[in-house]
């Protein structure tokens, strides 16, 4: 996709603002099911992992919570707050269901060697992270 006048790419600071309220979001929402389950002790427990409640709470809800926002509107709440949506890095139209699933995964391969995947967004001329670029996706905002 050939960057034109209509659209900025969005960069390291904003995206990483958007990555807070999403955090935000799911903490508050996640939060009060696993102390409705659990307890306070689960907050003091040194185990990762207390059961297949708290799996799919922690790790399963939260993914498919990202990947059906971006299914349903090409971004997640943080990036709705910024005003920001992943397209197609070709095209500049909104990505396959596929491509989102490999922007997923992809995450854990930016998060890996310290973030770097994630803070390769400061330094791309199209603000692309590893998972972007796996995926074939930009973030964009209109101007």
């Amino acid at each position: 996709m050939a960057k034109d006048s209509t659209f900025d790419y969005v960069g390291f600071w904003p995206r990483a603002w958007a990555m807070f309220l999403d955090m935000l979001v799911f903490i508050l929402f996640i939060v009060p099911i696993l102390y409705a389950i659990y307890g306070r002790s689960y907050f003091k427990s040194e185990v990762a992992v207390r059961g297949p409640v708290d799996f799919l709470n922690s790790f399963v809800l939260p993914s498919a919570i990202i990947i059906l926002c971006w299914f349903l509107c090409a971004a997640t709440p943080g990036k709705m707050a910024i005003s920001a949506k992943i397209v197609d890095a070709k095209t500049g139209q909104r990505p396959k269901p596929v491509q989102f699933i490999i922007r997923y995964l992809g995450y854990y391969l930016s998060a890996l060697p310290f973030c770097l995947g994630f803070i390769w967004v400061a330094f791309d001329a199209r603000k692309q992270a590893w998972h972007d670029k796996l995926a074939r996706t930009v973030v964009i905002r209109q101007k």
